[in-house]
């Protein structure tokens, strides 16, 4: 037998309400209600007092700063090389004498020849003549040979051109340099760069820079009229051989 409920009947009783339903009900009251809101207050401040307390004392910007930097590269801060003599880039052994030779560059770049960190030759002392400097020598090629003559033995003898060396460099100046060693002596041409080391009565190591040459052409000249200045530089031993 069939049977159907008609409307406003009642259906009975439904589910009980859950534990924490039972517990939002409870808290509704007001006077429970009161005592969870301070509850609540007094565990958000002690987290706070604890929060404050672990992190440490610092200015904001010194905070900000941190955050900022986290993931920036450490800046290497590379030493200043210290000086060598006569600016070479590393020192000399300890049983060698520093020297550079450097030529004339144009009419306003002047020869410097540097021997032991002493300047013997260039602008600041006022001593550089047009021609070939042979240390503080007229360009002249009679005074340069009877300074070349009078040289005693063992010596070193450093030479550099200025503007022109070439011009009055008759064949007895020529003749003298290069029985001291030079090779390019009778090459030079007009407003050619050259530096020179030559020793007198011993011979140098033969891995030593001796004499550079660099000639003027109108197509690659570094200055109007002139080649580009030159160098040599090395270390010759205290004790020649």
């Amino acid at each position: 037998m069939k049977s159907h409920r008609r409307d406003g009947e009642s259906q009975g009783p439904g589910p009980p309400p859950s534990p924490s339903q039972q517990l939002l009900g409870v808290l509704s009251t007001g006077p429970l209600k009161v005592v969870f809101l301070v509850l609540a207050s007094l565990c958000a401040w002690y987290s706070g007092y604890l929060l404050a307390e672990l992190i440490p004392d610092a200015p904001l910007s010194s905070a900000a700063y941190s955050i900022h930097s986290i993931g920036e590269r450490p800046v290497l801060k590379v030493p200043v090389p210290k000086r060598q003599k006569c600016d070479h880039w590393t020192p000399c052994p300890s049983d060698t004498y520093a020297y550079r030779l450097l030529s004339g560059g144009g009419i306003n770049k002047y020869a410097k020849i540097c021997f032991e960190d002493n300047l013997l030759m260039g602008e600041k002392l006022g001593n550089v003549a047009r021609g070939i400097n042979i240390a503080i020598v007229n360009y002249n090629s009679g005074p340069m040979i009877k300074f070349i003559q009078s040289a005693p033995p063992k010596s070193l003898l450093f030479m550099a051109t200025y503007d022109d060396g070439s011009t009055r460099l008759n064949n007895d100046a020529k003749n003298a340099i290069e029985e001291l060693g030079s090779k390019e002596i009778k090459n030079m041409k007009f407003r050619s760069s050259w530096v020179f080391l030559a020793a007198k009565g011993f011979e140098l190591p033969s891995e030593i820079q001796r004499e550079k040459i660099n000639h003027s052409d109108t197509k690659n000249n570094r200055y109007s009229g002139w080649p580009a200045e030159i160098q040599i530089e090395g270390c010759v031993p205290k004790e020649p051989s």
